[in-house]
């Protein structure tokens, strides 16, 4: 046996007194206990990596863990919220963790202990960071109000009604034989800010959707009727893949019928409207965000060092600068010395990394720094259109590429039942979509696991149809996180 796998009895423990800590609902012996706060791909890891070996708890406000590169596919109604969502206390079960659903609102790091909303602490030998992002607006007057954001369940479940409420609104105003009127109610704008992986797929898919789906969906609408439009900033999309790839994805945008508009930045954004920078305004009745991320707001009160975007600065074992014993991985981790994307694959490496290292310290050895192993990035445009970069340069496009976005996403999900169903949702949606016309649609608020507490921001929507005139409360629970990667670039 080697010695990285010898069993937590083995282990010395005489540098964790437990009983110097609050007894706070969390006793387990003279197992080293270790939090993860956040439940996504970096938290994930880390539960795999310290399967059975230590006494762990997972601390989640949410009820699930959200498999996040296919939101996208939620807010254009190509799968259920349920295909990309699995029980929080299933998947730590199944690596001995246990699970409690809770907001972390403070960390005591003299007396080992974290805060929960609640008001309840709980007591740690070892804390994992690992809550993911939420949108960055850049200080894009207008783009939290009015800017529907992509990075949790509920953000895509809200866009996807949103989006199917105005394509009803516009049926209506085509069946009651006023669409060829001047003006703007015969028309639906929709504009995508963020060139990245994320911003991509979603212009792909929305511009798909009226292509394919909405002939039979909504047969009153002309398809010129809807334009999709993507704003980036830089003067390419998909800045980290090579020069070939960023212009095969805007070619195949563009054949898609797509307005891409590069090297434009976005001055303020407003309830039916976008304000460029060089003054000129665009008409937009629906503004999805996908800009950026940045730290979740509640990191501001952990009192641990931030940097840029507000995310915990870390050493380069990856425990947070300044402490001992709080590892952050994933999103919320910032380091000077090797920034790394905001990606799926780093957060799961950092994740493994991070739970490595508490065992190192757990039998008294020395940490070792984190080094990233670049496996590659992929998006995907749409039916058999997708890029694919390897960490050794090797690259592809098309069908080839876009089979293996596919095949990737469905093994990578969690569950057989998440992955038959997504199978079946995303078989009949490139396959059928121009015969069909299925859209899928339902309310799907409470998750797989159960009742989500009163604090779950994904938790039940009110009965009012989501629109712009949404209240402050409202906006904010739309903005909470769910951990996940940051920008969805596939998930190698």
């Amino acid at each position: 046996m080697r010695p990285s796998e010898r069993s937590t009895a083995e282990l010395p423990t005489t540098e964790l007194p437990i009983a110097q800590y609050p007894p706070a609902e969390y006793s387990t012996g003279q197992q080293p206990r270790v939090i993860v706060v956040g439940l996504g791909f970096g938290g994930l890891a880390t539960l795999k990596e310290l399967r059975n070996r230590f006494s762990v708890l997972v601390l989640d406000g949410n009820g699930y863990t959200t498999f996040q590169p296919l939101l996208y596919q939620v807010a254009t109604a190509g799968l259920a919220p349920s295909d990309v969502a699995y029980p929080a206390r299933a998947i730590s079960g199944k690596y001995g963790a246990r699970f409690r659903h809770g907001e972390v609102t403070g960390i005591n790091p003299a007396e080992r202990t974290v805060s929960l909303a609640d008001g309840s602490q709980i007591g740690y030998d070892y804390l994992i960071l690992a809550t993911g992002a939420t949108a960055a607006y850049y200080g894009v007057g207008g783009a939290a109000e009015h800017a529907r954001s992509l990075y949790t369940r509920r953000d895509a479940i809200t866009l996807r009604d949103e989006l199917l409420g105005r394509l009803d609104g516009l049926a209506a105003v085509s069946q009651a034989g006023r669409a060829g009127r001047a003006g703007r109610a015969g028309r639906l704008v929709i504009t995508i800010v963020g060139g990245n992986a994320t911003g991509v797929e979603m212009a792909g898919s929305l511009a798909e959707l009226r292509n394919s789906a909405l002939e039979t969906a909504y047969p009153e609408i002309d398809p010129t009727q809807v334009e999709v439009r993507l704003v980036e900033q830089l003067p390419e999309l998909l800045t980290p893949f090579a020069p070939a790839l960023r212009r095969y994805a805007a070619a195949e945008l563009a054949k898609r019928g797509v307005d891409v508009r590069l090297g434009t930045a976005i001055k303020e954004v407003k309830p039916e409207a976008i304000l460029l920078a060089s003054g000129e305004t665009l008409p937009s009745d629906l503004t999805v965000w996908a800009a950026g991320v940045q730290a979740p707001s509640a990191a501001a009160a952990w009192g641990l060092e931030q940097g840029k975007g507000g995310r915990i600065v870390v050493e380069p074992d990856l425990r947070v600068r300044g402490q001992d014993r709080i590892f952050a991985v994933g999103d919320i981790a910032a380091d000077a010395e090797q920034p790394l994307p905001q990606l799926a694959q780093p957060a799961l490496q950092m994740g493994r990394h991070a739970a490595r290292q508490i065992r190192l310290l757990a039998r008294g050895e020395p940490t070792v720094p984190f080094g990233y192993r670049d496996k590659g990035i992929m998006a995907t445009i749409g039916r058999r259109s997708a890029v694919v970069q390897l960490g050794r340069g090797r690259r592809f496009r098309g069908t080839i590429a876009w089979l293996a976005w596919l095949g990737l996403h469905l093994v990578t999900l969690l569950g057989n039942r998440n992955r038959i169903s997504a199978l079946i949702n995303l078989s009949w949606r490139y396959v059928a979509w121009n015969h069909g016309g299925g859209l899928i649609v339902g309310d799907d608020q409470s998750g797989s696991s159960g009742s989500p507490g009163p604090a779950d921001p994904d938790g039940p929507a009110d009965s009012r149809p989501p629109g712009r005139d949404a209240s402050a409360a409202e906006s904010a629970a739309r903005r909470r996180y769910t951990a996940g990667p940051g920008d969805g670039a596939g998930v190698l």
